[in-house]
Formats: C-alpha cells, sequence, structure tokens
C-alpha cells in the first residue's frame, strides 16, 4: 500500500500515525531519560505512560467525529474541555506510575499532589487534537482533490471521444461517396472491394478505445487498410512510401491520429493530380521524442506561420485539438511548403514505448 492509498484509507491511518506518534512520545521520554541518569526501572514506567496516553486518547476521536460538523465556538469549547479532562486523567495515571514503580509505592499526603503539574498532560492531548484535526482537514482536501480530478479526468475522456468519433462520420461520408461514384459508373467490383475493406477498417475503429493510446506499428497497419480503400477507387494514381524506424514502431500514439491527415493529402493532393501523387510517411525517435512526417507531392497552400491560412474541413483542426487534448503544450503540429511542391505536416510529442504485450 502506497502513502496515497495509506492516507485515504482513514482507519488504517489513524491507527499508524496513533502507534508512531506515542511510540515516538515514549522515545523521547526514553532519550531525556538518560539525560537525566534515570534508573533503568524508569523504562518501565514511560512504556506504561506512554500506552496510557495512547487508549486514554482513543475515545477522542470517536467524540470529534460526532461533533465535526458542529459550529466553530462549539468545536473549540468541547475540544479544549476533553482535552482539558483527558489530559488531567493522564497525569494522574503518569503520577500513579512513577510513585508506585519508581518509588517504591509512594503515597503523597495529600491527593491533589496528583493533579500537580497537570498542564504538561493537557497540553500533550491538546496537541494530538490539533494533530487530528489537521490530518482530518488534509485526508478531506485529497478527497475533495482526487473527486476534482476524477471529473477532470471524465471530461478529458469525454472530450478525446468526441474527437475521435468525429472522425469517423467524416470519413464514412466521404468512402460512401466514393462507392456511389463507382456504382454510377458501373464499376461494381471496384465498389464491391471499396465496401469489403471499409467494413475491416471499420471493425478495426469500433474495436480500438478511443481514450487509449496505440503502438505506432499497430496505427501504420491501421492506416494501410484504409489506404487500400484507396487504392481501389485512385489505383495507380495513388503512390505510398512509409519510412518508420524500429524504436518508433513501438512509440504509442492516438489511435488513428494519422488517417486525417492522410485523408488531407489524398483529397488535396492526389485527387486534384491528373496523374496522381505520392504520400510519403516517416517516423523517428529523436531525444526521447517521436517525430512524425506527413508529406505528398500535390499544388500545397498557402501557410502562415506553420499553419494552414485557411482551415477547411475537421481533419487538420480535429488532430490539433486531439494533440492538445492529450499532451497540453508537450507537442508541436507544423505544417510546411514541401520540395519541389506539396504539403507537409509534422508532429511531435513525447516518446513512450509500448510494452511488449500490446
Amino acid at each position: 500500500m502506497n502513502w496515497q492509498q495509506l492516507v485515504e484509507n482513514r482507519h488504517k491511518f489513524f491507527w499508524v500515525l496513533q502507534v508512531a506518534g506515542w511510540l515516538g512520545y515514549a522515545l523521547l521520554n526514553y532519550i531525556g531519560s538518560k539525560v537525566f541518569e534515570m534508573r533503568d526501572i524508569y523504562i518501565f514506567v514511560i512504556i506504561l505512560n506512554a500506552y496510557a496516553g495512547c487508549l486514554m486518547t482513543i475515545p477522542l476521536r470517536y467524540l470529534y467525529r460526532r461533533i465535526w460538523n458542529a459550529k466553530p465556538v462549539v468545536l473549540l469549547g468541547v475540544v479544549f474541555s476533553a482535552s482539558y479532562v483527558v489530559g488531567t486523567l493522564w497525569s494522574v495515571v503518569q503520577k500513579f506510575n512513577l510513585w508506585e514503580i519508581y518509588r517504591h509505592g509512594y503515597r503523597p499526603t495529600e491527593w491533589f499532589y496528583y493533579f500537580q503539574q497537570g498542564l504538561d498532560s493537557v497540553y500533550i492531548v491538546l496537541c494530538w487534537s490539533g494533530l487530528y484535526f489537521g490530518v482530518k482537514y488534509y485526508q478531506l482536501l485529497q478527497s475533495e482533490k482526487q473527486k476534482a480530478l476524477k471529473a477532470n479526468t471524465m471530461a478529458h475522456e469525454a472530450q478525446l471521444k468526441m474527437l475521435r468519433y468525429q472522425l469517423n462520420p467524416h470519413f464514412l461520408f466521404n468512402t460512401l461517396n466514393a462507392i456511389s461514384t463507382l456504382i454510377l459508373v458501373e464499376e461494381n467490383k471496384n465498389a464491391n472491394q471499396m465496401v469489403s475493406r471499409l467494413s475491416d477498417f471499420l471493425r478495426y475503429t469500433l474495436n480500438t478505445d478511443p481514450i487509449k493510446k496505440v503502438p505506432l506499428e499497430q496505427e501504420i497497419h491501421a492506416l494501410m487498410l484504409y489506404l487500400e480503400i484507396e487504392k481501389v477507387r485512385f489505383e495507380d494514381r495513388l503512390s505510398v512510401d512509409v519510412d518508420i524506424s524500429v524504436q518508433a514502431n513501438r512509440a504509442l500514439v492516438p489511435s488513428l491520429i494519422l488517417q486525417p491527415l492522410i485523408e488531407n493529402s489524398i483529397k488535396y493532393a492526389i485527387a486534384s493530380l491528373e496523374t496522381g501523387g505520392q504520400i510519403q510517411i516517416s517516423a523517428q525517435v529523436f531525444a526521447n521524442e517521436l517525430l512524425l512526417e506527413v508529406s505528398d507531392n500535390g499544388p500545397g497552400t498557402d501557410i502562415i506561420s506553420g499553419e494552414l491560412a485557411k482551415l477547411s474541413g475537421v481533419g487538420l483542426a480535429n488532430t490539433k485539438d486531439r494533440l492538445k487534448t492529450l499532451y497540453d503544450n508537450n507537442y508541436s503540429f507544423v505544417l510546411a511548403d514541401n520540395e519541389p511542391q506539396g504539403l507537409k505536416i509534422n508532429i511531435r510529442v513525447p516518446y513512450e514505448r509500448a510494452k511488449k504485450h500490446d
């Protein structure tokens, strides 16, 4: 059990602090007895006094729990009164132990001697009470913090799901539109192939958790499913070059993070070129960061400060929003002119290595 779990387990946390605190009290008294050269039998007195203090402060816990929601004035009054009573009684027990054990059955001539110098014990019990309330408020603060984090995580996940699921109807609309076109020109064989490959791709997207990251190798496999659909439509006009390093293959990336970028290249680059075009996908790891690049040799577009002058559609905007949601400010998403022509998209995210069983 780690520290956070111990703090959240209030019952166990109380007993750990209770025992540790009174052991610390006994240890300090033992060190003091060595300074004042007390006889060895005094160690037994110290143990009995610490044990008595531990037992007598336990009821305070249940009392304070009952008055936890009381008004501040009532709360302070009960705390000071209870601490005074318990501290005074504990002082009597300490004197009894000292006189009976260390002084061999000494009896004071007057009964009020049992209550003399009892304020020291009251102060210790007051400190115990203060620590109790301090720890309780700390636990409440941690509990509220956990609730806030949980609520933030749920909102975060909902936003990610919304962004991921936004891609499916967008992609599905474009693909069904292409299938409809093939049917209209009576290319039924190609239309059947697209439907078959579309079902494989959609099966993958539905089986992939939109919140979890996937190895880049798995992402590339899904991307190839998508490109197989597009190759039915473009045939030899679509050329794809993939260059992924071995280390980058094991990197974790958001699922379907590259698909809208490829779709953007196909829509604005490949489809606009009569002879078709080429899409290049590369990935490497450098300085503990994953560097992804998607480029095409299309006509290109106007770019201002690494962004499109006119950002249309949901593909690029969606990808940038997902990266912002997942990585906060620890990422980059930059668009640039490709040489000799076309568009180049560079993504930089922290390198996270996938586990072997992924």
